[in-house]
């Protein structure tokens, strides 16, 4: 088998060459990376992972990034790229940060199309003009459609007004192309053009035509080679929506190039991960091979929550555009690649009263799994994606139990079932390259954002809200947010002590953490302990 595997790592490497232009040269093991916007999860987590096989990962410094208040400094940024890409072998850029300013400022601007494209060509097509034989990986986001009114935290006003609205009627204009409208359906379609001011939905509109046209660009420079890998990825999507219209006409500009050196897929926190180990696979000249199973149920046909297709479809993207290769033989794979699917295909709020320690009805049997998985020494990732936005407790609980949570190669839990596939994916790639103490150093974090914060300390922390002084709630925090850590930094020791996770490797003064809320609100966290101060890597900003 290995020999089978080092022929398709040549033939692909060589191929690699031959698409790029570039000649293979030996790697220094640097990569730029710029996040799409400062969260923890998208920012030092992610490239914390990198630093921990011993990579070099030079950031741009945090003030130029996009955050809840300030969009970010896209042109200020393009210059940092600029200035910097020279010391990188591999270049990570999110379109989003360069182009926008941030993943919210893309949903939000109002920057004209000229200047929008201008941005692009400096920040994309002038790297390259500067840096012909550096491999530029570029993530961007196909604007997303949040269904509800609710839901629209980082879109304009009127969208918390008339958001659900918005998202009906471009679903129903999506069907109406693609299969066709019922007479019923069709008198909802007038009827919603009717009560949504033309203002509002021209705005929203055009917005993303500009956003659209930014795309159409970017394949275009990956079809030239500018850029070297093109990801796009697709957040709050649905099966009928104006995101999965334009991710359809996206696919058709760019066909003669798609599987090549561009992909889209559903979700876009996970990209910037998605391409590092892209990166780190590229210098190890290595084509991980990656066995896929699911909980017993539906499995690989859910069609998870925030997504337009079934989670293998997701799966099978993510596997390529990190550089591997998805297989069926375990015995061959690098790693495993387990992800906990609910029963019936459902996706849950992590932060609902169900999401308790009481196992539900395949929870025992894919524990077993993998354990199974584990007592054969495999490399085993577990996409934890049965609920939405935080970890299954009575999966953990079991995992925690059985003494599988030091063990894993790789778990992710967090935000959307797309998001956490894709990290688990990237994480198991990463973990082949290492030891378990330096897998251990990205296991932990996501046990305490996803599995102690956003299944249980986060809604325990909403409750707790309206008995702080001052003003705040779970979206603003506002002049509670210093109780509010505090409250969560308590409830987080606790769990660290109840669960043993100081008693890990490195891991001794977890014990002395805190919880801040860095976009002032519930939402995000970010864990900050002694461990990581201490004993991180530098973080390389320039």
């Amino acid at each position: 088998m290995k020999i089978i595997k080092y022929f398709i790592v040549f033939i692909a490497v060589f191929c690699s060459a031959a698409v790029n232009g570039t000649a293979l040269a030996q790697f220094n093991q640097t990569i730029l990376f710029v996040p799409h916007d400062n969260r923890p999860i998208s920012f030092e987590q992610t490239a914390n992972n990198i630093r921990a096989l011993g990579y070099k990962v030079i950031t741009p410094p945090a003030n130029l990034l996009g955050s809840r208040d300030d969009l970010g400094h896209p042109e200020a940024l393009a210059q940092w790229v600029m200035d910097n890409a020279g010391k990188a072998d591999f270049a990570v850029l999110s379109s989003d940060s360069l182009v926008y300013g941030s993943l919210v400022a893309s949903r939000k601007h109002n920057i004209a199309a000229l200047v929008l494209h201008q941005r692009a060509e400096y920040a994309f097509y002038a790297l390259h003009k500067k840096y012909p034989y550096l491999p530029i990986y570029v993530f961007s986001s196909i604007m997303r459609t949040p269904q509800t009114n609710a839901a629209s935290s980082e879109e304009p006003a009127y969208y918390h007004i008339y958001g659900t609205m918005i998202a009906r009627y471009t679903a129903l204009a999506d069907k109406q192309e693609k299969d066709g409208l019922t007479h019923k359906e069709k008198k909802e379609l007038v009827q919603l053009k009717k009560d949504i001011p033309s203002s509002d939905i021209n705005d929203w509109l055009s917005r993303r035509a500009g956003n659209f046209a930014v795309n159409k660009y970017l394949i275009d420079l990956a079809k030239d080679k500018a850029i070297t890998y093109l990801a796009l990825g697709c957040d709050d999507n649905a099966k009928y929506s104006q995101t999965d219209k334009e991710r359809r006409e996206l696919d058709k500009y760019g066909q003669s190039i798609k599987g090549v050196n561009y992909q889209s897929v559903a979700g876009i926190d996970e990209i910037g991960m998605i391409l590092l180990t892209r990166a780190v696979n590229q210098i190890k000249g290595d084509i991980p091979f990656v066995s896929v199973h699911y909980a017993p149920g539906k499995g690989a046909d859910t069609i998870p929550a925030y997504s337009n297709e079934p989670i293998k479809n997701s799966v099978k993207t993510h596997i390529r555009m990190a550089d591997g290769l998805e297989i069926t033989n375990d015995k061959r794979a690098d790693m495993v690649l387990l992800l906990d699917t609910d029963k019936n295909g459902l996706t849950y709020a992590a932060n609902d009263l169900n999401n308790t320690t009481l196992p539900r009805a395949n929870t025992v049997a894919f524990a077993d799994m993998v354990g199974k998985y584990l007592a054969q020494h495999k490399n085993t990732a577990v996409a934890d994606i049965d609920f939405g936005n935080g970890a299954d407790n009575a999966l953990m609980n079991i995992m925690w139990q059985r003494g599988y949570l030091g063990k894993l190669g790789a778990y992710a839990g967090w935000n959307t079932p797309t998001n956490s596939s894709g990290y688990a994916i990237s994480m198991g790639m990463l973990s082949s390259y290492t030891n378990q103490d330096n897998i251990i150093k990205m296991l932990v974090p996501r046990y305490l954002d996803d599995w102690f914060y956003q299944a249980n300390i986060r809604q325990a922390t909403a409750n707790k809200m309206d008995s702080f002084t001052g003003q705040g709630n779970y979206g603003d925090t506002k002049t509670r947010t210093v109780q509010a850590q505090q409250y969560a930094t308590v409830l987080m020791r606790q769990a660290v002590k109840k669960y043993g996770l100081d008693k890990l490797p490195g891991q001794k003064n977890l014990d002395e953490l805190n919880v801040k809320f860095p976009w002032h609100r519930l939402f995000e966290v970010a864990v900050i302990t002694p461990v990581s101060e201490n004993n991180k890597k530098p973080s390389n900003n320039n």
